[in-house]
């Protein structure tokens, strides 16, 4: 673990927006303790706007300022990888969704967009369920539509329909909103939430060579931004009975790793840039192709936006005027 030299420990005071401060939960506490602390201390301070759903919130001023900056300092990180800007809304089309195979890995956390469909008839029954305060979403239809569950699947059609990839392969900056079905009171555990990522889509060779330069540089943006961090092998959470085997493989051939940094005292640190090589996956869902034909490797490095901006909330707290001159010099001079 890298210590920033401003963090505080767990069971310290953390600052708020009116320079008063919460009682943050001792790490040997129920870690939901912590996750609630900080979700009230966001709310109380008005950073965030609660909404009746877990994990749905609006975003204020002061949080939209770091999210930003976050996303200049990215992009300044990345200047020289010479990237094709994508930006994609956050939504994709079903059959490009179901070709990514998201589906069988992970159903638990898919979302997709449902419409009304019907006619005049269909529409009484609807207002009539509304009238009587019945359950109407089985008067929706499933739509060509779906919540992208992540920024890179809509890259990848885009790409192959192109054609065959020029030798030293190619580069992508994307953003977007993603959706995954995951409610909870961990303020880091949004259900809609930004990711920032660099695509690179080329051989094995230039993939992996692409992912140790990205671990290198997320090491150097979470010590400009004087976060507490690390890194670990990871890995993503299948579904189902064999979810653990291919949990266990992915872990084993080192596909993917995390920087982690401590958001919720009293809880494991979370993931907030993530460091992936699907390896050909996505060439046998769409015709992905190197100069010479292959199949292409790809990779990607994902920096997550909201988590990463409530990482920097939690250790330099909610007055951006007491926050270190250097902090705010990396995320532009906020």
């Amino acid at each position: 673990m890298e210590n920033a030299s401003n963090a505080y420990a767990p069971g310290d005071d953390s600052p708020t927006a009116s320079g008063g401060s919460y009682a943050a939960p001792k790490p040997s506490q129920d870690p939901d303790a912590g996750r609630r602390a900080f979700r009230q201390a966001l709310i109380d301070a008005r950073v965030l706007y609660p909404s009746a759903v877990d994990g749905i919130y609006g975003r204020s001023g002061l949080f939209e300022n770091i999210a930003e900056g976050l996303n200049a300092a990215i992009s300044k990180l990345g200047a020289d990888q010479h990237a094709e800007v994508m930006r994609f809304p956050p939504a994709m089309p079903r059959k490009d969704f179901e070709a990514s195979e998201y589906l069988k890995s992970f159903p638990q956390l898919a979302g997709t967009v449902h419409c009304f469909c019907g006619g005049d008839r269909e529409h009484h029954r609807l207002l009539a369920r509304l009238e009587q305060g019945e359950d109407w979403a089985d008067q929706q239809r499933p739509t060509d539509v779906v919540l992208a569950p992540a920024a890179c699947y809509p890259v990848y059609p885009v790409v192959a329909a192109r054609g065959p990839m020029p030798g030293e392969g190619m580069v992508v900056d994307v953003l977007t909103y993603c959706f995954r079905h995951e409610p909870s009171i961990d303020p880091a555990r949004m259900q809609m939430f930004r990711q920032r990522e660099y695509v690179r889509l080329g051989t094995a060779e230039q993939i992996v060579a692409f992912r140790q330069t990205w671990i290198e540089r997320g090491r150097q943006l979470a010590g400009m931004l004087e976060l507490p961090h690390e890194v670990d092998l990871a890995n993503d959470p299948f579904f189902g009975r064999g979810g653990k085997i291919v949990a266990d493989s992915q872990r084993e051939l080192k596909l993917k790793f995390e920087l982690l940094v401590p958001i919720n005292d009293g809880a494991p640190p979370t993931a907030c840039m993530s460091f992936n090589y699907h390896m050909d996956h996505f060439a046998h869902a769409w015709p992905l192709r190197t100069a010479d034909g292959a199949p292409a490797h790809t990779g990607c490095v994902g920096f997550g936006i909201e988590r990463l901006t409530l990482a920097l909330l939690r250790h330099h707290g909610f007055e951006l005027a007491k926050w270190p001159r250097r902090v705010r010099d990396a995320l532009g001079g906020l």
